[in-house]
């Protein structure tokens, strides 16, 4: 028998696992490289050369970006910092990874001398490969809904500094740097970004500001580019008006935390009680086996 393919097909389906391995157990990055691949633009040098991955993965994306389903989630990759051309030779990897695993499942079947029809693995292996095709998005999806909950905490620590800004009596465009300037985490350095970019351009600052919310699909961000856009008259109103905006933001995210736990919660809810059952039929086992020997 010739086991070159079987060969063959079980070193591409063992690169497979070991992608997805790498990708699962990935170490957590250094902090200085992941705040500096999550700078803005306006925050860091001039884009490398491109790696491998992107690469291939963006030549990738010029093939399939016309085939329907097909997307690609700029907003959220911008803002976990993957690059689109990592993202689809992803999303590849992992189908192709689905149409192999039916192949290799039925290696077994071939060499017990059991045939099965053609349609069969193919079947299977398109559904497992849609599968994994969206896992991706999954992926990015969360991640990107993290970093907006990360940001919006930060956002609200960025209201209550900019509200002691303009009530020192600072103007609004120092009022919003010297804030931002506090931190050294990545939403910080996003707003730093913006913030020297509209400085750098004479645009208002409460542009930039709402630009980066567009850009990055930050909405907690549009409520400060608001209260920013009247401040120039009155300072006691707009320390009042961030003041209320950074309590109401705190009150949604205690909410939004108390909802989690609870969810959490009642997930823990099914398997506590099964695994009540199990030892109550644990402790019901020796005198049930008892009364039937008798």
């Amino acid at each position: 028998m010739n086991l070159f393919p079987v060969i063959v097909t079980g070193g591409a389906v063992g690169a497979g696992v070991a992608l997805l391995v790498r990708e699962l157990l990935r170490p957590q990055p250094a902090l200085a490289p992941a705040l500096a691949r999550s700078a803005p633009a306006a925050l860091t040098m001039p884009e490398p050369d491109l790696d491998r991955e992107e690469r291939w993965g963006r030549w990738l994306l010029v093939r399939l970006e016309r085939v329907p389903g097909v997307r690609i989630p700029a907003k959220n990759l911008a803002l976990v910092g993957q690059g689109p051309g990592q993202f689809m030779l992803k999303k590849t990897a992992f189908a192709a990874l689905g149409l192999l695993c039916p192949v290799i499942a039925t290696i077994p079947w071939i060499l017990a001398g059991v045939s099965l029809p053609f349609y069969v693995p193919a079947a299977v292996g398109l559904v497992v490969a849609l599968l994994l095709f969206v896992t991706p998005d999954l992926a990015v999806r969360d991640q990107a809904k993290r970093a907006r909950e990360e940001f919006a905490h930060a956002l609200s620590a960025y209201l209550d500094l900019v509200a002691l800004k303009r009530a020192a009596d600072a103007g609004p465009a120092e009022a919003l740097e010297k804030a931002a300037e506090v931190g050294r985490g990545w939403p910080f350095l996003y707003l730093q970004g913006a913030l020297r970019r509209a400085r750098l351009e004479k645009i208002p600052p409460y542009q930039a500001l709402t630009e980066l919310a567009a850009e990055y699909d930050l909405p907690v961000l549009d409520d400060v580019a608001d209260i920013m856009r009247g401040s120039a008259t009155d300072g006691a109103a707009v320390y009042k008006a961030l003041r209320a905006r950074a309590a109401a933001l705190n009150a949604e995210l205690l909410a939004d935390q108390a909802s989690e736990a609870n969810a959490a919660s009642e997930k823990m809810t099914a398997p506590g009680a099964l695994l009540a059952v199990l030892v109550m039929l644990l402790m019901a086992f020796p005198a049930v086996i008892r009364m039937l020997t008798i």
